[in-house]
């Protein structure tokens, strides 16, 4: 499905034509709407263009593993993990399209009434609506039972007030899920999940659009609810206290996001690195042909076909119904930390190059960091793979 730098088989699972297909599609419409040269202007933006979404709507690509009936593409999974891979080789990542596609919306879909359903799913399917997720705060990141942002049932509707931060997709987003305590007093059992449509939503306010040492075309910010109103039926579900679980039974799935997405930056890194080593020379010979090179990418190329493996074993879990939270960490965490490591590895091969921005192992690079932080830092990842022991 795409030039597959470490000679693996398809695994059997995505093998359906129409899913190929559909691969083929995606790559087009990445290098028809999101080449490197415009890349490298959103990068300077901090931003992508807010008509990149509308695209990716007419296009077909939000939405997809979503039911028609419901106003999605009608796919599943599998086009979760094609549009991931595809952006993630073609160095497009910064598009939170994951985030929208694989994150916000299955809150909806699982949790949610069929009012809620039929009042959003094609919105955000459409691109008429951009999804975020309001989780982190500033006092509060993997420790969600922390979050202190309230929302306090007043008549026909919740008052919001707090603030969250590192927000993924929050210059852009009008569709915004919201974590919040409806019942302080009860700690995890009072957290419920508020969809709040900010255009017009008075006492909401972004903050600035924070700049990050990677990622960086993907618009991260501070959120302020000063007073927000927002309707009772905008609770997930139309009932209080079942946030906490339903973010539990939904953390799995972004973190294997988080494993696909790192597996597909890697496996550019290494192609665009076997390119590099075997076009330039030092001391009269193609850097290829020094045995540490020969050795370092060895070491690379193997880790990186464990990695891939161990991820197709956990997407076909996930597709069974089967991925449990302590897989889906040990996803997240080893692929994240083989993925700094690997790619620190390649970008020494460039030399000095290397450490340039013009060259895309630097970007690489940069936007690895934050995987090992982002949808749980590897350290609560090991807590609770070690809860299993």
């Amino acid at each position: 499905m795409s030039a597959n730098v470490l000679n693996l088989p398809l695994p059997s699972f995505m093998q359906d034509e129409d899913l190929i297909l559909f691969n083929d599609s995606v790559a087009k419409w990445i290098d028809d709407h999101a080449p490197p040269e415009k890349f490298a202007q959103w990068i300077a933006a901090s931003s992508v263009p807010r008509d990149l979404w509308n695209a990716a709507g007419d296009a077909g690509l939000l939405g997809v593993s979503m039911p028609e009936e419901d106003g999605g593409f009608g796919g599943d999974y599998r086009h979760e993990v094609v549009i991931m891979q595809q952006l993630g080789w073609k160095g497009a990542d910064h598009f939170g399209i994951s985030l929208h596609n694989a994150i916000v919306m299955p809150y909806i879909w699982h949790y949610g009434t069929e009012e809620q359903k039929a009042r959003w799913l094609p919105r955000l399917q459409s691109g008429e609506l951009v999804g975020a997720i309001a989780m982190t705060e500033p006092g509060a990141g993997s420790d969600l039972q922390g979050i202190k942002t309230t929302a306090i049932k007043k008549g026909d509707h919740y008052v919001l007030n707090g603030s969250k931060t590192f927000i993924t997709n929050g210059q852009l987003a009008n569709f915004i899920i919201v974590v919040a305590k409806t019942d302080p007093a009860e700690g995890a059992k009072g957290t419920t999940l508020i969809c709040l449509e900010t255009d017009g939503a008075e006492g909401f306010e972004r903050g600035r659009n924070l700049h990050k040492i990677g990622m960086e075309a993907n618009d991260t910010s501070e959120l302020f609810f000063n007073d927000v109103k927002v309707p009772l039926e905008n609770a997930i579900g139309g009932s209080e206290g079942q946030g906490f679980v339903q973010l539990m039974q939904q953390l799995p799935q972004e973190r294997l996001n988080i494993a696909v997405q790192g597996i597909a930056a890697s496996e550019r890194g290494l192609e665009a690195t076997i390119a590099y080593v075997k076009e330039r020379k030092a001391f009269g010979k193609r850097v290829i042909d020094f045995q540490n090179t020969q050795f370092k990418l060895a070491e690379v190329k193997t880790k990186l076909t464990v990695a891939r493996v161990f991820v197709n074993h956990c997407i076909e879990q996930h597709l069974q119904g089967k991925l449990d939270a302590a897989t889906a960490s040990m996803a997240k965490y080893w692929v994240t930390d083989i993925q700094g490591e690997v790619i620190d590895e390649m970008l020494q091969l460039f030399g000095g190059y290397g450490y340039m921005t013009e060259y895309p192992i630097a970007q690489l690079y940069k936007d690895a960091r934050v995987q090992r932080i982002y949808g749980g830092t590897n350290e609560i990842m090991k807590l609770l793979i070690a809860r299993t022991l």
